[in-house]
């Protein structure tokens, strides 16, 4: 059950992303956070919402399910996802995902293969591995198609931003832009227990009555309990890997020193975390298992 400190819902839950991003009725409030993600790049006025589960060109294909997808009214299509935690071959599948508004373009009869822009937008509760071995602890990663040899833009109608919301750490006092109003609600919201004065404007007024468990219908709330549910469970998962983790390097810093008990808790520790979705590096880097072990599981 919700807690019942809890005013608003916690829009990193993929209820609550939808509720916010996915539905036409709240379409403004899905035009000022692009708005603010593209910063001046392009303006949008009006989009429509486009069928968010598309199919390959046969039934052996793959299909892919966004989270959103809209075409604006410039006849540029977005793709926006929340993900909560890494997975391998995370921006593969971004990639992919990027392919079925391509295509979607695609004319019959004589066409001179002219395409409008495709972005795609990843709002992600992690920062990327590789920034972990790194002291780059930036928020947005914009990719384009680019020469490198020339050290230019080859071609800028495929663009892919990336939000590692991980990383933003703002207080509320030093959020000027909008967009870290946006990802400062995306991360706090569900700790609020009203809308705070420097949250000002009708998109951050119709935001917060959205957010409102106590406005929810019976369905709902069902929906988003199922939803925070799997949420909280998946924080927890991770939270007692790194616990764990701690624990397990301190100790013996790999899992063949570790002794059989011990081995056990850690094998039982990563299986959750398989099933979680959570990628094979955080896992072993987490339990202190082997490659070799983590395989045979």
């Amino acid at each position: 059950m919700i807690h019942t400190g809890e005013r608003y819902i916690n829009p990193l839950t993929d209820f609550g992303f939808k509720r916010i991003f996915g539905t036409p009725f709240n379409r403004d409030l899905l035009i000022s956070f692009l708005n603010a993600v593209l910063d001046g790049e392009r303006n949008i006025v009006e989009l429509k919402y486009n069928n968010s589960e598309k199919f390959g060109t046969n039934e052996s294909q793959r299909k892919a399910v966004f989270d959103v997808y809209c075409t604006t009214d410039d006849g540029s299509r977005f793709i926006v996802e929340m993900q909560n935690v890494y997975q391998d071959f995370y921006k593969d599948r971004s990639i992919f995902y990027s392919t079925f508004p391509i295509t979607d373009q695609a004319k019959k009869g004589v066409w001179n293969y002219e395409l409008q822009p495709v972005y795609t937008v990843g709002v992600l509760n992690f920062a990327f591995p590789e920034d972990k071995r790194s002291d780059d602890s930036g928020i947005f990663r914009e990719v384009k198609l680019m020469d490198i040899n020339r050290k230019e833009v080859f071609y800028d109608k495929l663009t892919y931003i990336y939000i590692e919301l991980a990383n933003f750490n703002k207080e509320l006092e030093d959020c000027k832009s909008m967009i870290d109003k946006w990802l400062f609600c995306l991360k706090n919201m569900s700790n609020l227990l009203e809308r705070p004065t420097e949250l000002q404007g009708r998109v951050f007024e119709k935001l917060f009555k959205t957010a409102e468990i106590a406005k929810f219908k019976p369905m709902e709330l069902k929906a988003y309990e199922q939803s925070i549910g799997a949420y909280r469970d998946i924080v927890n998962g991770m939270d007692a890997a790194k616990r764990e983790g701690i624990a397990i390097g301190e100790a013996k810093g790999r899992a063949e020193g570790l002794t059989a008990g011990k081995l056990e808790m850690a094998k039982e520790m990563a299986r959750k975390l398989k099933a979680a979705g959570v990628s094979d590096d955080i896992i072993l880097l987490s339990s202190g298992l082997t490659m070799e072990q983590l395989k045979k599981l």
